[in-house]
């Protein structure tokens, strides 16, 4: 089978990823000649983080991004398995009650555990949630090292669809495929990269906070990606002066030597998302849509993907299909 996908992001590339693991010859089409800001994937955290995200999310994120840990790293050898600490300032310890209720795979951790865990957080917080079996990795180097891959595999890229049909084609183009699903939003993300090279974190680390919760992954060398922000908006640019004072202001909270931080890179752009803000494969005709990744791409991509495979080697109707015409 010779499958043309559009669309060259995370879900494209897992997608075709899983069908050239199979023996499929695939084609992929975008606008842009290698991953780059025109994909919302490029400004991803890359937090494969499944018990975590069980606290805001349905079971369904849980249960099929359990695996997406494995799957990155036997495609792309760049995951780090750290695992993720989840901490909460003084004031909002019942923000910390709560996520440790909604959520499993974790330990609660107290003053010399996270000292332990992360020995320049050592005297700032006396609790916190530890989960061990998560992950995070480096979005950028993920995406590059997925089409190197696939390249090696024989699969190639175009900046514009190429002469002869294909025996089934994967719209997996994002938000851009609301010509064809106009039930797809998007949902804006921002985000900022620090270079902070008096501080050292091992793992990804989420701070609590009834308003602005933050997440900061590190990238390596002093560097760290910050996020937080989720607005109903399909809105691409930069950062808002507001978002960027919440980010700065919680990382500070988080350890003071981010107020010295260098700012590298800020960052925006709308994920793409269905009512539910579950993802979705839909069939008609010859074309297959898989699109609605939301703020999983990472963490769901390789579930989605091989649902699209099953389905186009033997009909199955994967969970996520909800439409065949």
């Amino acid at each position: 089978m010779t499958a043309r996908i559009l669309g060259a992001g995370v879900m494209g590339m897992a997608i075709a990823t899983e069908l050239a693991a199979r023996g499929h010859q695939v084609e992929l089409v975008d606008p842009e000649p290698a991953p780059g800001p025109h994909a919302c994937s490029w400004w991803a955290g890359g937090m494969l983080a499944p018990h975590c995200e069980a606290e805001s999310t349905e079971k369904a994120v849980e249960r099929h991004g359990l695996s997406a840990i494995d799957w990155w790293d036997r495609h792309t050898g760049a995951v780090s398995r750290n695992g993720t600490l989840v901490l909460t300032l003084a004031r909002d310890r019942g923000e910390l009650a709560r996520f440790g209720r909604r959520s499993r795979g974790h330990s609660t951790v107290d003053a010399e555990a996270i000292a332990k865990l992360e020995p320049d957080l050592a005297g700032r917080f006396t609790s916190g949630l530890f989960y061990p079996d998560e992950a995070h990795l480096a979005p950028r180097a993920a995406l590059m090292a997925l089409r190197e891959r696939l390249v090696a595999q024989g699969a190639t890229f175009h900046t514009w669809a190429p002469d002869g049909a294909a025996a089934v084609v994967i719209d997996a183009r994002g938000l851009a495929a609301r010509d064809a699903l106009p039930d797809l939003r998007g949902v804006r993300g921002e985000m900022l990269v620090l270079r902070c090279p008096d501080l050292s974190l091992s793992r990804p680390v989420r701070l609590l906070h009834p308003r602005i919760p933050l997440y900061i992954v590190p990238r390596g060398d002093g560097v760290f990606m910050l996020g937080a922000t989720m607005i109903e908006s399909d809105r691409r640019g930069v950062v808002t002066a507001r978002s960027l004072l919440e980010m700065l202001s919680a990382a500070y909270a988080l350890h003071p030597a981010f107020g010295e931080a260098e700012v590298l890179e800020t960052g925006a752009d709308a994920r793409p998302a269905f009512p539910d803000n579950l993802p979705r494969l839909r069939r008609r005709g010859a074309t297959l849509y898989a699109n609605g990744l939301y703020r999983h791409g990472f963490l769901l991509s390789p579930a989605v993907a091989r649902m699209a495979a099953d389905h186009l080697e033997s009909d199955t109707i994967p969970e996520f299909m909800d439409e065949v015409s």
